[in-house]
């Protein structure tokens, strides 16, 4: 790359939108103000639990409206749907148990993504299983809670 000599500024101008150029196209939505969907990783394990590594208790927190991307691993469990399914992932409202739309997958053995976007409404969730996992299924449930 050359110095432009003092007082053209034309062919640095050049390189920089060159540049700005690359950015953009090696990082889509750069200049748009768009940013990649955080990454939310689960397990569903073969003991009927939803566990996230360094937490105790598995509990999802998100901003209202936030994209995120839940990337769900499911180990076989004692039980399956007729479909394959061996888990299931589906988000309550916490005050009236009612699913909260587009928010209920079956999950297939391996790994899942999901990029969607959390409730508008702030407050607590709970994420249940939907198949009949096993015999410890009922307890197979993780909190979620959107913040405003």
């Amino acid at each position: 790359m050359s110095v432009p000599k003092r007082g053209h500024a034309g062919g640095a101008v050049s390189r920089l939108i060159a540049l700005v150029a690359a950015a953009c196209f090696c990082f889509p939505g750069m200049l748009s103000g768009q940013t990649t969907p955080r990454v939310i990783e689960i397990l569903a394990d073969h003991d009927s639990r939803y566990k996230m590594q360094g937490l105790k208790e598995p509990l999802i927190t998100a901003k209202a409206g936030e994209e995120i991307t839940l990337r769900i691993t499911a180990i076989k469990a004692k039980n399956r749907n007729r479909d394959g399914s061996i888990h299931g992932f589906t988000l309550l409202r916490a005050w009236d148990r009612k699913p909260v739309p587009g928010w209920d997958f079956l999950l297939k053995p391996g790994t899942q993504e999901f990029t969607l976007k959390a409730p508008s409404e702030p407050g607590e969730y709970v994420v249940v299983c939907t198949v009949i996992c096993s015999e410890n299924h009922e307890q197979m449930n993780m909190k979620f809670i959107v913040e405003p």
